[in-house]
């Protein structure tokens, strides 16, 4: 009860923010919208005949694909980003340690903060892909409940994955190197992240899925590029496409794992470097 407390109030206040900072909203759109096509231009076309390439986007899945990946990075360099850039920025300006004072808990606050900032990124992020994915001739297929449950456990995972790093955060303070090098480590598996790579020999696929963005971008891929179609084809052969649920694919279930474990890993972690560094009498210190 005490979390939908927080939640509700959090989710006022950035109303609030939104509503009376509108025009920043929508420029931040339009400036999302035209950077995303410039690194569509620059990044899946070649530069032999670029102004060319960008009029036709004459390969709206690759082009598609890249975007895809392209937000899923950013929503897992955001989402870790709270639990680093945030705790530090709360620390430097005494806000954490009004949180830490909380009947709530820090734990319930930043995870209420965390949940009202990415459903505000997940709805803008959406705007922008519709919008990319329309302008260069591709196409997604929408299919609610898969998406939104694959949305779920994306960012469970990747709030678990946070907790384990803002932990750190706690203890060591400025940790703002080895945060980045993560997040951007996150951010490009997300974009090339492709059921191919699960091929590769059991060492080095294994540590793909235990990495929490890999098996979320695959599944969010199946099903809004693929539309959930699976070639059984034998080599060679024409190309022959049947349905086949994302439920039943074997990412899926690695997800849900990686979910789990993240989850708890990242909150027990988190909890013990809290009470570690309340102790030493540094928990709102920067």
């Amino acid at each position: 009860m005490s979390f939908l407390l927080v939640m509700k109030a959090e989710l006022v206040r950035s109303f609030i923010i939104m509503r009376r900072y509108w025009f920043r909203t929508i420029t931040g759109l339009v400036l999302g919208y035209g950077m995303l096509m410039v690194l569509v231009a620059g990044f899946i076309y070649s530069r032999e005949g670029l102004e060319e390439r960008v009029q036709q986007f004459d390969d709206p899945s690759s082009a598609t694909n890249f975007i895809l990946g392209f937000i899923v990075g950013m929503f897992a360099f955001g989402v870790v980003g709270m639990f680093t850039q945030g705790l530090q920025g709360m620390a430097a300006t005494g806000v954490l340690e009004q949180l830490c004072m909380s009947p709530h808990g820090l734990a319930v606050n930043f995870m209420a903060q965390t949940v009202v900032s990415s459903v505000a990124t997940i709805l803008s992020s959406s705007i922008m892909v519709y919008a990319v994915t329309w302008s260069v001739g591709g196409m997604l297929h929408w299919d609610t409940i898969p998406v939104l449950i694959l949305l779920t456990l994306t960012f469970f995972n990747l709030v678990g994955f946070g907790f384990m790093v803002g932990g750190l955060v706690l203890v060591f303070k400025q940790v703002g190197q080895v945060a980045i090098l993560v997040r951007m480590g996150l951010f490009a598996l997300a974009i090339f992240a492709k059921e191919e790579l699960l091929g590769n020999p059991w060492p080095f696929t294994f540590l793909l899925h235990v990495l929490p963005i890999t098996d979320a971008t695959i599944c969010i891929k199946y099903v809004l590029i693929k539309g959930q179609m699976r070639d059984i084809s034998a080599a060679g052969a024409a190309p022959e496409m049947v349905f086949s649920s994302v439920f039943a694919h074997s990412s899926f279930y690695w997800l849900i794992g990686n979910c789990l474990f993240w989850t708890f890993v990242g909150l027990t972690l988190f909890k013990l470097m809290e009470d570690y560094s309340r102790s030493k009498g540094t928990l709102g210190s920067y």
